[in-house]
């Protein structure tokens, strides 16, 4: 992805002399997750078609041809699991689940497979990569339906002085988009297009579990039985079944970061540049009055 980035930034300067023009619109679409409590890209059957939550956000395209241009987004995104869909038999005792509501926001650059403008091709695939930003906080609900951040409990030990590795996780973190898609134009104003995004993210936090337990004790004396609930969550009622795992038992997987997608559809208004919109919202009807 580096390698790419800068390869596109070095053939900046041979398009300078290429048409200009701007887009801005908005997109919607579906989010979903892959990490600790989601081991598979695209969940599949009924009751995992829950995992799959609305999206959408605004975006901003600056091309410097019909070729080469810098995307800008804006986006609220929403990301949920649970260890009751799983197929590992682990992570069903654990029962774990979170949502997550994620504000991100990022640029990059989006290369145009074909030069599509009004006046050449009206449609092409594209691809895209960029870097940003995101805040989240991943939380669940209790026995009582309650909202809990789980980030307040220490599930993990973080910022305990037990475990001095284990420090309180961010909730801003840096996220690494890529993906593409296709694109058309209707008419000479609007531009369509359907695309799946990746993002890499810098944590292993986006659900709240990373690494193993802790002592129980520990949670309980400085976090409350609440951490102790949410830490383990037994069996299917939701409450700790006495059998909290033995320390330093395995909770999540510390070496992979966390990966959220998601896939939909935008509508940008194509214009030169700003201040000449009234040439694409000209119409054949012919003059009344004036000069021709």
């Amino acid at each position: 992805m580096k390698r790419l980035l800068l390869s596109c930034l070095i053939a900046l300067p041979l398009f300078a002399s290429a048409q200009k023009h701007h887009e801005i619109g908005i997109w919607g679409g579906v989010a979903n997750y892959y990490g600790d409590l989601q081991s598979k890209w695209i969940p599949t059957g009924t009751a995992n078609s829950r995992t799959y939550k609305p999206s959408g956000g605004i975006i901003y395209k600056y091309f410097i041809n019909p070729s080469v241009g810098f995307r800008f987004s804006a986006s609220y995104i929403r990301v949920t699991a649970a260890d009751s869909l799983s197929e590992i038999a682990a992570n069903k005792r654990r029962n774990l689940n979170f949502a997550n509501n994620l504000v991100e926001v990022y640029g990059g650059i989006e290369l145009n497979l074909l030069p599509i403008d009004m006046e050449k091709f009206h449609f092409t695939p594209y691809i895209f990569g960029g870097i940003g930003a995101f805040y989240g906080s991943p939380f669940t609900k209790d026995a009582n339906d309650d909202k809990v951040v789980l980030r307040n409990l220490s599930t993990e030990g973080q910022g305990l002085p037990q475990y001095p590795d284990r420090k309180v996780y961010p909730l801003v973190n840096a996220v690494f988009p890529f993906g593409g898609g296709v694109k058309c134009f209707v008419g000479n104003t609007l531009v369509i297009s359907a695309e799946v995004g990746l993002r890499y993210t810098s944590t292993d936090y986006l659900d709240d579990v990373s690494r193993s337990y802790v002592n129980m004790d520990t949670l309980l004396a400085y976090k409350g039985q609440k951490s102790v609930d949410m830490s383990y969550r037994g069996n299917t009622t939701r409450q700790w079944d006495g059998n909290y795992p033995n320390y330093q038992f395995q909770r999540g997987d510390y070496k992979r970061n966390d990966w959220y997608w998601t896939a939909g559809l935008s509508v940008t208004i194509y214009f030169d540049a700003f201040g000449n919109v009234k040439k694409y919202i000209q119409t054949t009807c012919p003059r009344i009055f004036g000069r021709r």
